[in-house]
């Protein structure tokens, strides 16, 4: 019996039915990638036509958010020779009211414990560290921030000095070097540099300009 004989009879007993390949199902790489890709996007996006038809809160107006602060007081501060109508928890720092009531923000909040001076302004022409005062205590007083002192096109003395001499770097504490120079002009000072280095020391640089902000101090005293 040929192999031909025996392939063909074998083929014939039970257990050795033809079987006919079934039409492969498997995707191929490019199939599975393009609906793998296709998911990702459709899961992406979902979120995003979420957000889409949500409605948009509107924000709350100065008198709703007053309303919600728990034992508000009405404060009048004039700021820069503009007279201010405030609701506040009595609480609030003048900083803070300048900043967040205001949005006077040249006046920086550094430490918030009275220790670096980046909080400085000018209350009745003496500087003070606005970290440390509560803004209802100053009805009344004339508050003066750097935004007061001078703009660009028409800059304070002192400014223009701190810009002749680099007086600042990273420029965070230099509202509050620059209030305190402004300040100093009117003290009772020494004429020499220890003199001025005294007379600032509540205001600190990080970044080491000390050299600088002397020589512009001394530069606007020298023309007063």
């Amino acid at each position: 019996m040929t192999d031909d004989t025996k392939q063909r009879d074998a083929e014939g007993l039970p257990g050795h039915e033809s079987v006919k390949e079934a039409p492969s199902s498997r995707l191929s790489r490019r199939s599975f990638l393009s609906q793998l890709g296709a998911a990702g996007v459709a899961a992406t996006a979902a979120p995003f036509a979420a957000s889409a038809q949500a409605p948009i809160a509107e924000p709350l107006g100065a008198s709703q958010a007053a309303e919600k602060i728990e034992g508000a007081i009405p404060v009048e501060l004039r700021i820069n020779g503009k007279a201010y109508s405030l609701t506040l928890d009595p609480r609030t720092t003048l900083l803070d009211a300048l900043r967040e009531s205001v949005t006077l923000t040249g006046t920086k909040k550094g430490c918030d414990h009275g220790q670096c001076g980046a909080c400085t302004v000018h209350i009745d022409g003496r500087r003070v560290n606005s970290c440390l005062t509560l803004a209802a205590m100053h009805e009344g007083d004339a508050i003066t921030t750097i935004e007061g002192l001078g703009q660009p096109g028409n800059l304070h003395a002192m400014q223009a000095a701190f810009v002749e001499h680099d007086g600042y770097q990273c420029g965070y504490c230099t509202s509050g070097q620059i209030m305190s120079a402004v300040a100093l002009l009117k003290e009772p000072i020494g004429p020499t540099d220890e003199d001025v280095k005294h007379g600032m020391a509540g205001n600190i640089c990080r970044c080491g300009a000390y050299p600088n902000i002397v020589a512009s101090v001394q530069t606007v005293r020298r023309q007063a």
